[in-house]
Formats: C-alpha cells, structure tokens, sequence
C-alpha cells in the first residue's frame, strides 16, 4: 500500500525547513547569566528528587550501552507503559549486539511489530551490523561517533553518552523541552536553545542521573496540562511559574490539517484444482512493502489508495495489476479497518479476491508468498494488517 508515502514525505519536508529556520538561534547572555548563577541549586535538587521518585524501568536495572541504546530508540514518540513488554522480548530475543546483527531483519521487525514507527527497527539492525563489521559490536564512547550511526541522532546521542558512558552531552526530547521552555519562559525555543540551556545545568559527575531526572520531570509532573508544580523540584527555579503562566510554555506548535486516505486490500485466496477442506491449507497471497517505504520490509495484503472517481474495488484491482500484474476478482468486503498515522488517516477496505488473470510478480514489492494462516502469523505485520488477517482467520472458523 505504498501509494501514500509520498504525502508522508511532503509533511515531513515541510516541518525540516519549518524546524531548520530555529536551529540557528543560540542561548542569549541573560538566560545564560540565569543558568550560570542557578547552576548548583538547579543540580541538587533535581538529583535528590530523581534518587528518591525514578520509576522502576527493566532498562534501568542493568545499564550497559546496548541496553541503554535500545531503550531510547523504544521510548522515542512511544509511551513508557508500551515500550516496557517490548523491551523484555526484544533483549531475549537479541541479547547483545552481536544477536541483533546476526538476526534476520524479518526477525527483528517481528518482534517489533505493533510498537510502530518501524524504521527505528531497521535502523537498530543496520546500527548493529555496522559495529560488528567494523569493531567488535561495542558502542563508541563519543557522541559524533554515536550520531554517525544509522538511527542515532542528536537526542539519542546524548542520551546513551551520559547515561551509558558518563559523557556531559544534552539529551533533549519532547518532556525535557516542555520543561526547559517553562524554566526560562521561553515560548517557541530553537532546540540549539535548549541544548545550550541543559549544558550548563549539567553536571560532569552526573551527566546521565541528570538527563534522565530532567526526562522523569517532564514525564510525570511538568506534564502539559495541569502541571503538579508544588511537587516540582524546581518550582522556585520555574519562571513560568513565578508567571502564573506555566501552561502558555512552551507555545502549542501549529497544526495541520491531517489528510484522509481511503486503501483497499485484497484477500486472494488461492485457487487449486482440489480446493483445501482443512482450513490450515488455504494459501493467501501477500507481499512484502519495499525497505525505502514506509512500513518498509513487512508484510501485508497487497492494495492501495483510492484515486479520485474510482470505486474501492476499482481501486484495488488497479493496484494490484500496478504492484504485481495481476487481475483480481473483487468480491465481498471482509473487514473495514480504521488508523492514524503521524501526518495522515486512513480508512482500509479489505476484500476476498480471487486470482482472475496473470501470475504474481513483484512491480512494485519487494517478495511475495502464497501463505497459510499460521505462516501468515508468524510474518511481521504491520497492525492495519495484523486486524486483516485476524478478521480472515474468523472469516475461516465461520465458513468451516
């Protein structure tokens, strides 16, 4: 279903250049007098409060770099409740960087699936059999080196080099710029802003301590709406605060209007000259999204998006004699699923379908396989797919 990437790649174009424009602008001489001069007192009391409120997280019990690395890569656009069973499976699964890199990317993706943002799952993998190919699979302990990485930007730099090696680097994500911008009443930070602004609050003996504590403020009490600034360990520190204004920091970015795609789907059920009596025989066809796309590298039923004047059937047998050359028979809608992505919604049509013309082959796929429901579970999915197969599966229980 690769037929809205494009509109993905446009919205994120524009928030580049939109983000590019503040990247420039850097720490003024009165905030960094403010910092300078509240420099200890901002220090001791964040630790003292992390030492005593740190959630228990499974990636703080045992901090080696890998660990640290795989946790931030999780926990980016992610909530905290979600990423915890991943992380256990992922790390029995891959223990160390050498399983990562040695695993099949289908491997590493299915034990990603549901957790989203997939390309964080492609560039782990890439990341790790880049460290093995050139080194023995260890992290480097320098935060150019780290961000040279696939996957490893500036956040995620900063992160494992104070945590893992103790390296005084900025760890700036969404809760710490939420924090940053209320402690300065800065209302439309440049994140060159807030770097500089957590570098000079950061202690060299603590680096990691204090990046994870400004992480928890922001997570658990300068939360976006009704901040619990009495429990705030900087609440004196906090100008928005003195304010009375700490909801207006920082100021809501715009919004943009979040487009709508109908996508249909196509359940072909194989034909054979003996049709299958046991339901585990049946073979589905199903194909693989190229790695550049979007969701790139997993496995769905193959379809698209509806152009203007078509009809979701006529849609879907247009795109699948685009994708793989094949002319389907359309036949009664199976399941309706409903998902938001990032920058746009969708509306996905599922259909049975039967093999009218032609034999399949990859256009504009990267595999395909006619597969059986269990080879169908055991394929990574993406979840819009995932709800397909699951609607297919009692299709089959109620038709046996």
């Amino acid at each position: 279903m690769g037929a809205y990437d494009l509109s993905l790649r446009q919205h994120r174009s524009v928030i580049a250049l939109e983000d590019g424009r503040k990247e420039r602008m850097p720490l003024d001489t009165a905030l960094r007098e403010y910092l300078e001069s509240n420099r200890e007192e901002a220090q001791q009391r964040l630790l003292t409060w992390f030492e005593g409120a740190a959630r228990d997280l499974p990636w703080r019990r045992e901090r080696t770099p890998y660990r640290v690395w795989l946790a931030e890569t999780m926990l980016q656009q992610t909530q905290v409740d979600t990423v915890r069973g991943y992380y256990t499976r992922f790390l029995e699964k891959f223990p160390t960087v050498h399983a990562l890199a040695n695993a099949s990317l289908e491997d590493v993706l299915k034990q990603w699936e549901g957790l989203g943002y997939y390309s964080r799952a492609r560039a782990l993998h890439r990341a790790a059999q880049v460290l093995v190919e050139t080194g023995d699979g260890s992290l480097p302990r320098d935060v150019a080196a780290l961000r040279a990485l696939p996957g490893i930007g500036a956040y995620t730099a900063g992160a494992i080099a104070s945590i893992a090696f103790g390296i005084p680097a900025p760890a700036v994500d969404g809760n710490v710029r939420r924090v940053m911008a209320r402690v300065l009443a800065l209302p439309e930070p440049s994140q060159r802003e807030l770097e500089d602004a957590v570098t000079v609050w950061l202690p060299t003996h603590a680096p990691g301590a204090f990046n994870e504590g400004l992480m928890e403020l922001g997570a658990t009490l300068c939360s976006p709406r009704s901040p619990r600034c009495l429990l705030c360990p900087w609440h004196s520190l906090c100008q928005a605060r003195n304010r009375g204004e700490q909801e207006r920091y920082p100021a809501p970015r715009s919004r943009r209007a979040i487009p709508h795609y109908d996508v249909t789907a196509a359940v072909t059920i194989e034909q054979r000259p003996h049709p299958a009596t046991d339901p585990t025989e049946l073979r589905i066809l199903v194909a693989q999204r190229p790695q550049e796309a979007m969701l790139g590298g997993l496995w769905e039923f193959p379809g698209g998006k509806r152009q203007p004047g078509e009809t979701l059937p006529e849609a879907l047998r247009r795109e699948l004699l685009e994708e793989m050359g094949i002319i389907v028979d359309v036949g009664e809608e199976l399941t309706t699923v409903k998902h938001a992505y990032t920058h746009f919604r969708i509306t996905l049509y599922a259909f049975l379908c039967q093999l009218e013309q032609g034999e399949p082959r990859c256009l504009e796929c990267q595999d395909f396989r006619w597969a059986t429901l269990d080879e169908i579970r055991a394929l990574p999915m993406a979840v819009t797919d995932r709800r397909i197969a699951a609607a297919l599966e009692r299709w089959v229980q109620a038709s046996a």
